[in-house]
């Protein structure tokens, strides 16, 4: 019998993981939630989350690192969009990694550390690979060293989703991480690592790539976390997996699929509201090219150039990569020429949420309009989560 898609969502947002799993299946159960918005008196995503999927006991609007992770329920599959943090770790007492504060993927580790879940499925900036400049690689082979000591296999992608047919290119990292004593892993252990990323992996069976052969390999040996952070330094690259002590990492290439364009989200009869009006000068000064003569902390001058946006957006490419300043008047956010009136505009809340394939109207739920943009900003591609489910949905009934 296959075992229970059980699932545990942190850092939830107003729910993207959770709505793509289910969109995949419906016997996707979210047993506990928790979404915290720290310095924020009203928690708006939460209640966005709430209004959809109820305002239970297990969905927690709480500080995770205060949470007791041991009263947190049971579940095979650990989800979560988490931030991009400096994981260094140092040497502090008998607290030892616990002992570093405010970064959120040591919570991540303690729910793996209590719970133990069979599979994970995490999400982040792509940078996270190259963090920090000084020592590259360190921060995720910080996290790649937690699984390995806690009894996990990895694979990660950098994934585009514009180039799977989606209708932006946000370029995010996926994580998927399976425990040491899976049928998953007893079937990945016997392929070759060159076969996992082309193939057989969970990424080559969901987002197909083009065949590669010049996988790098690196034999994962360290004393302890702490010297992985103090001294571990390397290359990853957009693709790659750690199984039995081993890490292989390759530049993948994506199998092209032809992407939704804002044309084809794009609302009829917008607002007169969302219209540029007298500010187009001012626009067309942050979206254009730049060199500006600044001077640093130090005293030393130099000069700060920025290429130029193209404005506006073109409605018949997928949109750029969604932040969370969406709608605000600077440089990265979208302005598009309506195809019925031929004027400048932002994007409205809803075409937001459908460029990140959310329903219509998600976050319309009594919040700010600013914080819908702000949500969408901070959100993932429903989409591509369908596509993992839909592929975990298989993994999971070869469970038993």
């Amino acid at each position: 019998m296959a075992i229970e898609k059980t699932v545990c969502e942190l850092f939830a947002g107003v729910g993207g993981f959770r709505l793509g799993l289910e969109k995949a299946s419906k016997e996707w159960n979210t047993v506990w939630a928790n979404q915290w918005e720290p310095g924020k008196k009203l928690q708006h995503a939460f209640n966005c989350y709430c209004s959809h999927f109820g305002n239970t006991t297990n969905h927690v609007n709480v500080d995770i690192s205060l949470i007791n992770k041991e009263e947190i329920p049971e579940h095979n599959l650990l989800v979560g969009g988490f931030p991009c943090q400096d994981y260094s770790v140092a040497r502090t007492g008998a607290q030892g990694i616990n002992g570093v504060k405010g970064v959120l993927w040591w919570q991540i580790r303690d729910v793996l550390e209590k719970k133990s879940p069979k599979f994970v499925l995490l999400e982040n900036v792509d940078r996270l690979l190259k963090s920090p400049a000084k020592q590259r690689g360190r921060d995720f082979a910080v996290m790649l060293g937690c699984f390995n000591d806690l009894g996990y296999s990895v694979e990660w992608r950098v994934i585009n989703a514009a180039e799977y047919g989606f209708a932006q290119r946000r370029r995010r990292i996926f994580i998927f991480a399976y425990r040491n004593d899976t049928q998953y892993y007893k079937v990945m252990k016997n392929k070759s690592n060159k076969d996992i990323i082309n193939h057989k992996g969970f990424f080559a069976t969901t987002f197909p790539i083009e065949e590669c052969d010049n996988v790098n390999v690196k034999d994962f040996i360290y004393e302890d976390i702490y010297d992985i952070s103090d001294n571990f330094n390397y290359e990853f690259c957009n693709s790659g997996l750690m199984i039995n002590g081993e890490i292989s990492t390759v530049k993948t290439i994506p199998k092209y699929e032809e992407p939704i364009t804002i044309r084809e989200i794009v609302e009829e009869n917008v607002d007169d509201r969302y219209y540029l009006g007298e500010q187009l000068e001012k626009w067309k000064y942050l979206k254009g090219a730049k060199k500006i003569e600044r001077t640093s902390k130090t005293g030393h001058s130099y000069v700060f150039s920025e290429g130029p946006i193209a404005f506006p957006d073109s409605i018949d490419k997928p949109a750029r990569t969604m932040l969370t300043s969406e709608s605000s008047v600077n440089r990265s956010t979208h302005v598009i020429e309506d195809p019925q009136t031929k004027r400048l505009r932002l994007l409205t809340p809803m075409e937001a949420e459908r460029i990140q394939g959310f329903d219509d109207n998600w976050t319309n739920t009594g919040m700010p309009e600013k914080f819908r943009y702000f949500c969408m900003g901070n959100a993932l591609v429903v989409g591509v989560v369908t596509r993992m489910g839909l592929t975990l949905n298989k993994i999971f009934d070869g469970e038993i």
